[in-house]
């Protein structure tokens, strides 16, 4: 029987969603599932621009009803919908990044067009989304990366209310073949944050060069350069603060696509390494046999399971955000900055069982194991999203406010919050809800008890030897504090979906167990920086705990491990 906490093309049905989402996940799997698994890795390995793809998209109307908002639809199937985003995120992930890799910068570009109040673009930005077409989001730049503040896009005035535009953008998916490119700049004659503006281009344009694709891949990862570009009133989308607010709340949509993606890379893979060890015969037993091979893969999986329950129950307060909601803010760059992580942890959990397999050419693990690497480095690297969600630590932790509770939002709405985030700032004012009923729930499972020990002894830290103003300029320790904090919010979400889908409390036990040791090693971790103070130092030895070893729980984990084997193959 098929494993119900992983995707499995065999057995996929997302009964959950309307009709005509059912539909377009299952075409989108079935279209991979007839290419075959050597056509895939042969397109991988050879760069091949993803044109068919592209077509079978177009064709079925794919990107146009996952990525229209209600505001701008011509179907009654089309909204953007962040749970069938998320799950569109995990099958194209499942088969390779490339692909989601030009549908998410195809929200990245987006993401200005549909904040903006510019009717004229968003209604050619919905007309090219029903051909067919792909966005670009023109943000970054060859010398200041997407530091912001400092763009070179220069945008002169051309005297008859438009500019001309000159520039160079540097890493800009798509940027070969966008109908649409969002690009960030700044006016010539307006000094400051009012001279900020985001237009318009076309990647077809006389006055648009392509220079490059500065990666080796089938990701077109592009650099170009606009001279003298004419860019019309029409053609603006935002000036001033505004634009700057856009740049930034569009990061805030696209990298919650990190995480789901993560997912289904990790889950492909798991189906080759746990196939591959069960099957592979050394020293006259199976791989499978040896203590610390079940380990490691009863550790991947656990870790697996939490990225899904964690980054499902994140879609939930990203679609009930508001203004006087914004917890999504947190539970955003957690979904960027942990999942992704603990991605590169199952990958490295996996290939350390499977080794010289893991660099075969005809496996998907050989693609899994190089471009897991890549999520957690895009939308802002760990460190950037360590360092934000530390601004929220301690509302989250010691200063908890009432809220309605939050149900599973699988519902046909439009996420259209997402567009209206409004100004970029203020975020030591989010208030969340109190995080310790989501552990009293399960207070007799024993290593979410253990757990629970170190959350309560990171609120006495917080409340009493939180780094002072001098040592909050330490951000090498500061980012270990926010490992710690990572971890609480972490399993928090975890216990809520845990409760909403009546997980089996023997998976949770052993998840947990795994998030016990995490926090002793960064416990440990803190122990040693420079800066520690001799109350910080006790106080982080004082929160490692050994996880509670059970071992009849532990070999009936193994037994869903050992069930993955031969449960999914692709097709050749």
């Amino acid at each position: 029987m098929a494993d119900s906490l992983l995707f499995n093309p065999r057995t996929y049905d997302p009964a959950h969603f309307d009709p005509e989402t059912r539909r377009l996940l299952r075409a989108t799997v079935d279209w991979f599932e007839e290419r075959g698994k050597r056509k895939l890795i042969e397109d991988y390995r050879s760069r091949a621009w993803l044109g068919e793809f592209l077509a079978f998209s177009a064709k079925e109307g794919l990107f146009a009803a996952f990525l229209t908002p209600a505001s701008a639809a011509g179907r009654e199937d089309q909204r953007w919908d962040t749970a069938r985003i998320a799950a569109l995120n995990e099958i194209l992930g499942f088969y390779g990044l490339d692909y989601w890799y030009a549908w998410q910068v195809t929200i990245l570009g987006l993401g200005p067009v549909w904040q903006s109040g510019n009717a004229d673009a968003r209604a050619r930005a919905a007309e090219l989304l029903t051909q067919g077409e792909v966005f670009a989001f023109g943000l970054s730049e060859r010398t200041h990366g997407a530091d912001i503040y400092s763009t070179d896009m220069l945008l002169e005035p051309d005297g008859d209310g438009g500019f001309r535009a000159s520039g160079s953008k540097y890493y800009i998916g798509n940027g070969n073949a966008a109908g649409l490119v969002s690009v960030f700049g700044r006016r010539t004659d307006v000094e400051g944050p009012d001279g900020y503006v985001f237009f318009a281009a076309d990647s077809r344009h006389p006055a648009y060069h392509l220079v490059q694709n500065v990666v080796d891949s089938s990701k077109y990862v592009s650099e170009f350069r606009l001279e003298d570009y004419p860019v019309a009133a029409a053609d603006v989308l935002h000036t001033g603060r505004a634009a700057f607010d856009a740049a930034l709340n569009t990061v805030n949509v696209g990298k919650f696509n990190l995480c789901t993606a993560s997912i289904g890379i990790c889950e492909h893979a798991m189906y080759e390494a746990v196939t591959h060890a069960q099957n592979r015969i050394l020293y006259g037993r199976p791989v499978t046999a040896f203590p610390h091979v079940r380990r490691e893969l009863a550790d991947a999986y656990v870790r697996l399971v939490g990225m899904k329950l964690f980054s499902d129950r994140a879609v939930d307060y990203f679609r009930s955000a508001g203004p006087d909601d914004r917890r999504y803010l947190l539970f955003n760059p957690m979904t960027k900055m942990k999942v992704t992580t603990e991605g590169e942890k199952v990958i490295d959990l996996m290939w350390d069982v499977i080794a010289a397999k893991g660099f075969e050419k005809d496996t998907y693990f050989a693609e899994a194991a190089v471009e897991i690497r890549s999520l957690p480095k895009l939308e802002g690297t760990v460190h950037v999203n360590l360092a934000l969600i530390l601004k929220f630590m301690r509302n989250h932790l010691l200063e908890p406010v009432d809220y309605p509770a939050v149900p599973t939002r699988l519902d046909a709405a439009d996420d259209d919050f997402l567009f209206r985030q409004g100004p970029a700032r203020g975020l030591g004012s989010v208030r969340f809800h109190d995080w310790r009923p989501a552990f009293d729930a399960y207070a007799d499972v024993a290593n979410v008890a253990r757990f629970r020990e170190q959350a309560d002894a990171l609120c006495e830290f917080v409340a009493t030897i939180a780094p002072d103003e001098e040592q909050s300029r330490d951000l090498d320790f500061l980012l270990s504090v926010g490992q710690l904090f990572a971890l609480v919010v972490h399993a928090q979400l975890i216990l809520e979906q845990a409760r909403l889908t009546d997980l089996d409390p023997d998976v949770l036990d052993e998840l947990f167990s795994v998030l016990v040791r995490d926090f002793s090693g960064h416990a440990v971790e803190l122990h040693g920086k420079d800066s520690a103070t001799d109350a910080q130092q006790a106080w982080a030895l004082g929160a490692v705990r050994r996880p509670v070893v059970d071992q009849a729980r532990a070999a009936r984990i193994w037994q869903r491990v050992e069930a993955l084997s031969g449960a999914y193959e692709m097709a050749p």
